[in-house]
């Protein structure tokens, strides 16, 4: 038989933004009724987050620290004609990590997995199974909107997990290995050490469609390992996705297509890179900016989350001219020069640039000097 719940904050999608946004309410107001829920079975699904030590502040910093499950003091990128080492820090976290920080926080009943939503107000959450959840506010954090309301180009990818036969001898990730065959747009190989004898590695690509084939990429990989000279033991963890990247759209309809007067998180509220659609920056920022809030309403929830986006779609214009001009300017075979070129630039303006916080010289820097792609076309690209 159908009941109705009762709780002061339901938050509906148990991925990475949901997650977080659990764990910083719990830890700020330990006595919050709240409930988590997701069709999936665990939080966070089967996925890997990666960032950058510049990509958090010192402030926000006690919420994910102690998801970390991979950290290493510098990276590597190398192009066909440019390679370095930049000595920052860099971390990876597993979803497993997610899941069981959550299960921990979270008080028996508050986690309500399995569930699957079928409609998200300001105030209540209806489930498939005929039970409601009544909620004093209700944020919705189940993945995107509308993304036809967007102009977007997309980064798509398949990493696996490889154990070894014996070391590789590679103590650094590489975020980006763009000496490899220039496939379907920018085409680069992602590898992350995780134990001597253990290499993720992805295979990723920006491109125009969003059409992923899993098996190609997967035989590209073994490709890749094999000719670094890894003979592969197991194949373990395998995961893929396709992230949008912004080149324009319209926000404030994006916004509406997730839900009218509905607090969004993640995805759903656009709150992405708009170059590398990465979320978790703005997921950790926007969880502590909830966990520092006293009202709890579903008016007051959608006026902050709706604020906090509008405010990042706004500043970050330059971002999405950058990706005009990657996938509208640069040949798909060429692109990969617009990175090697950007990979030449000071680590402080590289580490601004993935954080989002690109100051004036910042975006100065990067549209002076010799162009990679021609000017005329750059500016059609623009305009268009």
């Amino acid at each position: 038989m159908a009941s109705t719940l009762n709780c002061d904050v339901a938050i509906v999608g148990a991925g990475l933004a949901g997650g977080l946004i659990a764990l910083a309410l719990k830890a700020a107001h330990p006595g919050l009724d709240l409930r988590l829920i997701d069709a999936g079975d665990v939080v966070g699904g089967n996925h890997l987050w990666s960032f950058f030590g510049s990509d958090v502040t010192r402030r926000d910093r006690p919420l994910v620290a102690p998801l970390v499950t991979h950290s290493w003091p510098a990276y590597r990128v190398a192009f066909p004609h440019h390679g370095r080492t930049i000595g920052a820090a860099y971390y990876s976290i597993e979803s497993a990590a997610l899941h069981r920080a959550v299960s921990r926080a979270l008080l028996p009943g508050e986690m309500m997995l399995g569930r699957k939503v079928i409609g998200a107000s300001a105030t209540a959450v209806v489930m498939a199974d005929g039970n409601r959840m009544k909620a004093g506010g209700v944020i919705d954090a189940r993945g995107p909107g509308d993304l036809s309301l967007l102009e977007l180009g997309w980064q798509k990818f398949v990493g696996r997990e490889l154990t070894l036969a014996a070391p590789h001898d590679a103590p650094d990730p590489l975020v980006m290995d763009a000496t490899v065959e220039q496939i379907d747009g920018y085409r680069f190989v992602y590898c992350l050490p995780f134990a001597a004898d253990r290499m993720f590695v992805e295979d990723t690509y920006y491109s125009g469609t969003p059409d992923l084939d899993p098996a190609v990429l997967t035989e590209r990989i073994a490709a890749y390992a094999a000719a670094r000279g890894w003979d592969v033991v197991e194949a373990g963890r395998t995961e893929q996705g396709v992230l949008p990247v912004a080149i324009g759209g319209d926000f404030e309809a994006y916004w509406r297509s997730g839900g009218a007067r509905v607090a969004k998180a993640g995805m759903r509220a656009g709150l992405f890179h708009p170059t590398t659609g990465y979320s978790l920056p703005d997921a950790i920022r926007l969880a502590n900016r909830l966990a520092a809030r006293t009202d709890f309403s579903g008016a007051a929830l959608h006026e902050a989350t709706y604020d906090y986006a509008r405010a990042r779609w706004r500043e970050r214009g330059f971002y999405r001219m950058l990706d005009a001009m990657l996938f509208k300017a640069a040949e798909p075979e060429e692109r990969y020069r617009i990175l090697e070129r950007f990979y030449r630039l000071a680590p402080g303006l590289i580490g601004r640039f993935y954080a989002g916080r690109s100051t004036m010289m910042d975006k100065a820097r990067i549209l002076t000097g010799r162009p990679p792609v021609p000017i005329a076309r750059a500016v059609r690209a623009i305009m268009a």
